[in-house]
């Protein structure tokens, strides 16, 4: 079994914000699967895609608020006993352009409150991540980071995120029949 754990944050208020775009990819493959993300387990809603060839997999969107994500990403190895490496986390990375997509194999978290509170849990870095880059032409002009990252995209760049979010999908299905090697060559460029 694999899991694809979309970061973000539950409630109506932060559905289009940029911190919600790991939420966005999960939404987007459960479209293409018609899967139904809504059974509350480990304080999250999930689905349960059970492809024709390949591992089954789970869509997770936690509903602990984007800190405390590491709580759904432990509960959720311990109880399907998963290794670390079958779970593939995508969250929005405010030092990628806008558009941009970068697929890792560990690492540390830099900065993001989402990813520290998940190594923590599953006590490694070793945990494949899809970065989705939602920073501005320009960079962050943001004093707080948190206004940012809580603020919805502008108008004129709602399609570069469509698109974003599409390619996002397209990169989880890639690392399901490929791994991340074949992830990281495909979408890394």
């Amino acid at each position: 079994m694999r899991l694809i754990l979309g970061l973000g944050n539950p409630g109506e208020p932060y559905r289009d914000t940029r911190h919600n775009v790991g939420f966005r990819v999960i939404d987007e493959l459960a479209r293409r699967w018609q899967v139904p993300v809504d059974r509350l387990e480990c304080n999250s809603l999930a689905g349960h895609h059970k492809p024709a060839e390949g591992e089954d997999v789970l869509l997770v969107k936690p509903q602990t608020y984007m800190n405390r994500s590491g709580y759904a990403a432990r509960c959720f190895a311990e109880r399907h006993g998963l290794d670390p490496a079958a779970v593939l986390v995508v969250y929005d990375e405010v030092n990628l352009p806008l558009g941009k997509l970068r697929v890792r194999r560990a690492g540390s978290p830099a900065g993001h409150r989402g990813l520290e509170s998940i190594i923590e849990n599953l006590r490694t870095s070793e945990i494949p991540r899809l970065r989705l880059g939602v920073a501005p032409e320009g960079g962050v002009q943001y004093a707080d980071l948190a206004d940012f990252v809580l603020a919805p995209f502008a108008p004129e760049e709602r399609e570069a995120v469509e698109e974003m979010i599409r390619r996002a999908a397209d990169a989880c299905e890639v690392w399901l029949r490929e791994g991340v090697e074949g992830a990281m060559r495909g979408f890394n460029g």
